[in-house]
């Protein structure tokens, strides 16, 4: 291996099995395998990114064919085995990517290859890197092969996704299952490699990089050569730094933003998040971090503090565990709900900071537990939820009102634990109106929107013209933008609700406008007479460029 590479990546690869960390068992299995001569046909190596697959397989290779023999394996002064098949070059050891080989010649050609013996080794080894990109064909080529090959032929697979591999190549191989690397060990590693390396960054700035490889050594070696390249040689690389070089941000912001949000104070939660975002944070990145902190919030009680999680330090644990005790569990889990909805948004957005500020201001007027055991309703929607602020003293309102507006919407509900008991106790007292008496089409609209069919209540005031309504039969008009299974549909609904048959029949005569079409021209007309009106000529006069979309009448 040349000792001058300057990606840590590759220059720090293990070279033998006591090289490798957070995969001691799986080590300890292979050797002892191949040290007794019970070394298996084929090797199946499984795992995320970066833990070891490709390079525990070389090793297995070396070790296989290594003139020095298993137990004093080369690691400094490589044989010509070993050097060859770490520089990918030796004869007998074929190394193959199975993303650019799929097809089932490739695999032909392979299985052609494998009948000539070795050469200049003990074994011939096929290392096949994501196998799980063969295609079936490729893969039904190998199974008797892989089953039944010659003394002198090993395969060795790597995957990260094990599920695309046919149980028939899995039962034929012996199966490692490669875990993520323990923060504590991973920490130890890019410590000892930042020594080496002469680097001038403290633990706080690198147990940031452990968290953010996720168990990944390469992606650790890969983020400590960035922050090594990117140091002032007189400065030492801390938190802050690394933060900034990283795209992450402290938590202690999110924690401050989080108590903002619980006490209803926009002005500080607005100003604490495009702090963070002035970082450089990515929105999703940001919403995925502000997921962590509700987890931790929600489930405090059975996180502990150790050496193997550096994902929050003892002042953070304390603060979070504060606020965990003041918060309603339900709430968490609408913030949960929310934070979730607005990662979809996400991708529809052209702006997605301003879709994030706008999501806090949503969080910021979500009900507490004591408003929601205040109202009463059949029917509380996404928008319900977000129209009363967080400081119930604060906060007056019609009950008996917003009953009445509730029921009037249809929109589809989020409703909280709290919400459904009350539901449930009202759907026992609620006075249900006589079914079997539709007198007019308003009669069928209003039952339509109290069953909730709100595909029908939809097609009613928007596609339908009514030409008469008699007991059960209804006349249409025609219309092609009128779903075409609605006819069948209302006939079902409406024998269920009455116990009758009714008649629903197209008709050739124009019928009465539909509700929605009503009222839209209801709407232009009144801006029509308001635009006559002096009050909307002397607005003009100091705005020309105004113009009038909507008026709303209010009541006496």
């Amino acid at each position: 291996m040349n000792k001058n590479l300057k990606v840590l990546a590759l220059k720090y690869r293990p070279k033998i099995f006591k090289d490798l960390i957070g995969q001691e068992i799986i080590a300890e299995t292979i050797y002892n395998s191949i040290k007794y001569d019970r070394s298996a046909n084929a090797y199946l190596f499984t795992g995320i990114r970066g833990v070891g697959k490709t390079t525990i397989a070389r090793i297995v290779a070396k070790s296989l064919n290594c003139l020095k023999g298993i137990d004093n394996l080369c690691s400094e002064d490589l044989c010509e085995n070993c050097n060859a098949i770490s520089n990918s070059n030796h004869i007998d050891v074929l190394e193959m990517d199975a993303a650019s080989k799929t097809g089932v010649d490739d695999i032909r050609d392979l299985i052609e290859f494998s009948r000539y013996g070795p050469t200049s080794s003990k074994y011939k080894i096929f290392i096949i890197d994501e196998v799980h990109m063969l295609s079936k064909q490729a893969f039904n080529a190998l199974l008797k092969t892989l089953e039944e090959p010659p003394e002198y032929l090993k395969f060795i697979f790597a995957t990260t996704e094990i599920k695309k591999i046919p149980v028939t190549v899995i039962s034929r191989c012996q199966r490692f299952d490669l875990s993520r690397v323990n923060s504590n060990d991973l920490f130890k590693f890019i410590k000892n490699v930042k020594n080496k390396e002469n680097g001038n960054i403290n633990d706080e700035a690198l147990k940031l990089i452990v968290k953010i490889s996720e168990g990944s050594v390469r992606d650790a070696l890969s983020l400590l050569d960035r922050a090594l390249i990117s140091k002032n040689e007189k400065k030492e690389l801390n938190l802050k730094d690394a933060q900034k070089i990283f795209g992450y941000f402290d938590k202690s912001y999110l924690i401050s933003l989080f108590k903002f949000l619980l006490e209803g104070n926009e002005k500080e939660a607005i100003n604490t998040y495009r702090l963070i975002y002035s970082q450089g944070v990515d929105p999703k990145v940001f919403l995925n971090d502000f997921l962590e902190i509700l987890y931790y919030i929600k489930n405090i009680s059975f996180i502990k503090l150790d050496g193997t999680n550096f994902s929050l330090n003892d002042e953070e644990f304390k603060e979070l565990e504060l606020i965990s005790k003041e918060t309603n569990p339900e709430t968490l889990l609408l913030f949960w709900q929310f934070t979730i909805k607005s990662l979809d948004e996400l991708d529809i957005v052209a702006n997605q900071n301003l879709s994030i500020e706008m999501f806090l201001i949503r969080l910021l007027y979500i009900k507490e537990q004591k408003i929601y055991n205040k109202i009463k309703s059949s029917d509380l929607n996404l928008e319900k939820n977000l129209n009363i602020a967080s400081k119930p003293e604060k906060i007056k309102f019609n009950i008996e009102d917003e009953n009445k507006e509730i029921k009037n919407k249809t929109i589809s509900q989020i409703k909280n634990f709290s919400q459904e008991e009350t539901l449930k106790s009202e759907s026992k007292n609620e006075i249900n109106p006589k079914i079997n008496e539709i007198k007019n089409f308003e009669d069928l609209i209003r039952l339509c929107n109290t069953k909730k069919e709100l595909k029908l209540k939809y097609e009613l005031e928007t596609n339908v013209s009514l030409v008469s309504f008699v007991e059960n039969r209804i006349e249409i008009s025609f219309n092609e933008n009128l779903d075409k299974n609605f006819v069948k549909e209302l006939s079902l609904k409406l024998h269920d609700w009455t116990g009758k048959r009714w008649i629903i029949t197209f008709s050739k005569e124009i019928g009465q406008l539909s509700k929605k079409h009503k009222k839209n021209l209801e709407k232009s007309n009144l801006i029509k007479v308001t635009k006559e009106e002096d009050a909307y000529k002397k607005i003009l006069e100091t705005f020309p460029d105004a113009e009038l979309i909507d008026v709303k009448m209010e009541e006496d």
